[in-house]
């Protein structure tokens, strides 16, 4: 029997965890629901270009707080993906005490753990700015203890690791954080028992072999051997998700496992091995670029002169307090040997993080298609949308929102196909 995993996408945007998916392995990847809403935007063009695209799925285009419990228990997803927005995860005790907390309103973390309640897949994945794990700020790693906690709480464990895109040859250097979660009843789980049982018992570094060389992060996105600066640290969570809320005060490095409401973590670093792909890969021949993406006017190029050099500006506060804000220089124009930087949703704008590029003595801003090719998402992808079952054309500045919010889909890829592995080899 070919084995495959049946998948629910939530916070899909315009499906980067189904492209990278399908780059993987699109029989073995069969994406049968997605979710995808913008509650502040009154057009839903993000859900409108994932409908283009994929037919043949139950795709919900309303708020995920309105599907209801009995929708996802209809659901037999085996695999719930998903980026989900970066907030604030304090809780407090509920009235009733239903699950133990309250999550501030409008968190949608809480919409996933509800979501893996009613399902209760086999596996998770999950995609994140790396800062949430040291938020907040006056309590770092806070926040992510309590996602871990909700987790545990569950039946899962998971391991995480943050990636940066052009370690392992992607074209843009973008750091985010993946989580991949299993339950704790799988064959894979259970061997990582086996195998790594007196790390539980003595709280020692027998993980380390795990997070350096055979855990899934590590197969697919190889590090140097030892941790950075011998900086790793063991944390036993309470069973009581408020008093991590309340209480957290360990460290969370950029990779690490967490099993039975224990984790150990530790920092890595990319072998190096791997170049990134420069931005001169991706342009787009001179050509084939339309003249609107060039600026010919002196106060536009002035502006990103201005915008991208350092200053120094006196400013005054609210309660009339002054002070000095300054800002450090960055090049004049990208440097078209290198991969490019992290990529905003106000990409296209002039403003100091767009990508401004010098190319046979003419500036211009990147075009919708190198956004795409920056995410490794195919040319095109954003071009065409589903409205009312009229394809329609959305706007040059819509798709460069759309490819600040994605992830880069062959960093999902190369996940995809490590998650294959541990199915292939240990799934029932």
């Amino acid at each position: 029997m070919t084995k495959s995993l049946k998948v629910l996408e939530l916070f899909a945007g315009v499906g980067g965890f189904r492209v990278g998916f399908d780059k993987a392995d699109a029989d073995f990847f069969k994406t049968k629901w997605a979710n995808q809403f913008e509650p502040s935007r009154k057009s839903q063009d993000a859900f409108e270009v994932y409908n283009y695209h994929y037919k043949d799925s139950d795709n919900i285009g309303i708020d995920i707080n309105d599907i209801t419990d009995d929708k996802f228990k209809s659901m037999d997803a085996d695999m719930i993906v998903g980026g989900f927005p970066c907030q604030d995860y304090s809780v407090a005790r509920s009235k009733r005490d239903e699950l133990g907390i309250q999550g501030k309103k409008g968190v949608l973390f809480w919409q996933i753990i509800r979501a893996a309640q009613d399902i209760n897949p086999k596996y998770m994945l999950f995609e994140n700015v790396d800062r949430l794990l040291k938020a907040p700020s006056k309590q770092r790693g806070r926040d992510f203890s309590i996602m871990l906690s909700a987790l545990n709480k569950l039946n899962y464990s998971l391991e995480w690791r943050v990636i940066n895109a052009a370690d392992y040859g992607g074209a843009q250097r973008r750091r985010r954080v993946y989580l991949f979660v299993f339950r704790n009843d799988l064959s894979y789980a259970k061997h990582l028992d086996d195998e790594y049982e007196s790390f539980f018992m003595n709280n020692d570094d027998t993980y380390d072999e795990y997070l350096f060389k055979t855990g899934l992060f590590a197969k697919n996105f190889p590090v140097k051997s030892v941790p950075y600066k011998d900086r790793k640290a063991f944390y036993e969570l309470p069973e009581d998700i408020v008093e991590v809320s309340d209480e957290f005060s360990g460290k969370v490095f950029n990779t690490g496992i967490m099993r039975h409401g224990k984790y150990y973590t530790i920092d890595t670093q990319a072998l190096g091995d791997e170049k990134p792909k420069p931005l001169k890969d991706i342009i787009q021949p001179e050509s084939d670029v339309d003249d609107k993406y060039y600026v010919a006017d002196e106060n536009k190029i002035n502006k990103f002169e201005y915008l991208r050099g350092s200053k120094k500006i006196e400013r005054t506060s609210a309660n009339g307090h002054k002070y000095i804000y300054s800002e450090g220089g960055m090049s004049p124009y990208e440097d078209l040997n290198l991969p490019g930087r992290t990529m905003l949703t106000s990409e296209g704008t002039v403003n100091r993080s767009t990508h401004w590029l010098k190319i046979n003595n003419r500036y211009r801003t990147l075009t919708p298609i190198e956004a795409e090719r920056m995410q490794s998402f195919p040319d095109d992808w954003t071009k065409y949308k589903l409205v009312d079952g009229k394809v329609e054309e959305v706007s040059d500045r819509m798709r460069m929102f759309f490819m600040g919010n994605a992830l880069v889909t062959d960093v999902v890829k190369r996940i995809g196909l490590g998650i294959k592995d541990i199915v292939n080899k240990y799934d029932e």
